[in-house]
């Protein structure tokens, strides 16, 4: 990105207590290990630090939050703006009562399903399978092996792009399939989730279940996205790819998982454009075999060329 963008925006950028780094890098930070790089990246000391710098940056500057980066393809003229990335401050999880947890923002699935084995609470054993973060959870109602995050979600709380912080409810979300009403540009610092008391060694057993299946049926030690399309009502999205004759199809340096088709790889030297156009074509493929429009469910963030008018952001 142009040095010139950068000096515009740094001229007007609050002072901040944790780490602000320009034209940062954000391939490293993501699954697929492709794409381009944030035009600033924040990973705030604390919710304050953060509140306090998006009350006083310019309310057009676009914001978006970063968790493990599973879900997302950045697009390789990088991302315009600033990425939000929690850090360890925001790692924690503690213990509520008998049956909750308060977990921050950044926290792993495995921590929290980790955290609540140790302490006896039992239905968060499915966040061990999700790669992502409590903050991506929330606002995608992130789900697997039959649960989602409404089943568990209490209240969390959140910094909205005004820089206010609120504290808000399950209802307040009006959660559908992997899809909140939260709005752009808020960042989820922390949530309390809630079980049911359980026996530490049967949720044991379950997270060894759940993590073997899917060692079983995914490309877990592939540059990858995780599910690639939501499943249509009615289908999986896998059988519908499947049965297009896309299982293998390769676009430069991208190609469809042999293991599992829902999953798009990065064979070694993919642009996040090839990952992006080998998707559109198996859309492409799935609606001409079954007439089914498939949605996707990996969110693709970004400017595609440096060439492009900042003003053209994202597009999900």
């Amino acid at each position: 990105m142009g040095n010139g963008r950068l000096t515009l925006i740094a001229a007007a950028l609050p002072p901040v207590r944790g780490t602000l780094k320009a034209d940062a890098p954000l391939a490293p930070l993501v699954w697929f290990k492709a794409g381009g790089a944030a035009q600033w990246l924040f990973e705030p000391k604390d919710a304050q630090d953060l509140s306090d710098f998006l009350a006083r940056l310019d309310p057009d500057v676009p914001v978006m939050a970063l968790g493990l980066g599973s879900n997302l393809i950045v697009r390789d003229g990088g991302v315009p703006g600033v990425v939000v990335r929690l850090g360890k401050p925001f790692a924690r999880v503690e213990q509520v009562d008998a049956t909750a947890l308060r977990c921050g923002g950044g926290a792993s699935g495995i921590l929290v399903s980790s955290t609540a084995r140790d302490a006896g609470i039992a239905g968060l054993e499915f966040l061990r399978s999700i790669p992502g973060t409590v903050g991506g959870f929330v606002r995608m109602n992130g789900g697997a092996y039959g649960r989602e995050t409404c089943d568990i979600l209490v209240e969390f709380d959140v910094v909205l792009r005004s820089g206010e912080q609120v504290t808000l409810s399950l209802d307040a979300l009006d959660y559908t399939y992997r899809h909140s009403s939260l709005p752009q540009g808020a960042v989820v610092v922390s949530a309390i989730f809630r079980g049911v008391p359980g026996d530490p060694a049967a949720i044991q057993a379950e997270m060894d279940r759940i993590a073997s299946a899917r060692e079983e049926s995914q490309p877990l030690r592939s540059k990858t996205g995780g599910s690639t399309f939501k499943n249509p009502a009615g289908h999986k999205a896998w059988a519908l790819v499947d049965d297009a004759g896309c299982r293998g199809l390769q676009l430069g340096g991208a190609q469809v998982s042999e293991k599992h088709t829902n999953f798009l790889l990065n064979t070694g030297d993919a642009t996040s454009a090839d990952i992006e156009a080998l998707g559109e074509e198996v859309r492409r493929r799935v609606k001409a075999k079954s007439g089914v429009e498939l949605e996707w469910e990996i969110q693709r963030v970004g400017i595609k060329s440096p060439l492009e008018p900042l003003s053209q952001g994202k597009d999900t």
